[in-house]
């Protein structure tokens, strides 16, 4: 499975506003001295990077700039991405000009998934104002995908113009084969 390069370039944009450009050179001469990918490759927005790559990438930055947690760090990074693709001048916002919102959770948020990588599956339905969103299709297990996703989902369904209360019903890091996130709507 690989990933578009978007999500490296968001991550590198974010960490740079928040920590500097120095912190993300030393992060990316590092992980270039233990990787020869890191060292070898220029990742542009439109690149396929390979999914443990991108991983290495997050655990790597996790442990260095927020102490580990890699919860809510993965989260944070789920909607901060989301926020980016998805708001005005977004490179992702047509996905959010319908204003019918079964046709967006049921099309757009399985479209978003495609956006960023070339395998896998989401199944997204509304019903009395829950969303449930299905991935699978994963070749490893891991907690970037569970804490990510549902973070990004979260933050798209807000700037369709919705609030929601997110629970993880089946997790990769539970054991799981898939991810099932159920989004209860609040009044917005």
């Amino acid at each position: 499975m690989n990933v578009k390069g978007t999500v490296y370039s968001t991550t590198k944009a974010t960490v740079i506003e928040a920590f500097g450009e120095e912190r993300w050179d030393t992060l990316m001469a590092r992980l270039a001295a233990q990787d020869k990918y890191f060292k070898d490759n220029i990742i542009m927005s439109v690149t396929l990077v390979p999914l443990d790559k991108i991983i290495v990438l997050f655990d790597e930055l996790i442990d260095d700039c927020f102490n580990g947690d890699k919860n809510a760090s993965y989260v944070m990074f789920g909607m901060v991405g989301a926020k980016y693709a998805l708001s005005p001048g977004g490179p992702y916002h047509s996905l959010m000009l319908t204003r019918n919102l079964k046709q967006f959770v049921e099309t757009g948020l399985p479209k978003l998934w495609s956006t960023y990588y070339d395998d896998g599956e989401v199944i997204a339905r509304l019903e009395n104002d829950v969303i449930y969103v299905s991935i699978k299709g994963f070749p490893i297990k891991h907690v970037y995908f569970d804490k990510l996703l549902m973070g990004y989902y979260k933050q798209a369904i807000k700037v369709y113009g919705k609030r929601s209360a997110a629970t993880m019903v089946r997790s990769l890091t539970a054991g799981d084969d898939d991810i099932y996130v159920k989004y209860e709507l609040k009044d917005s």
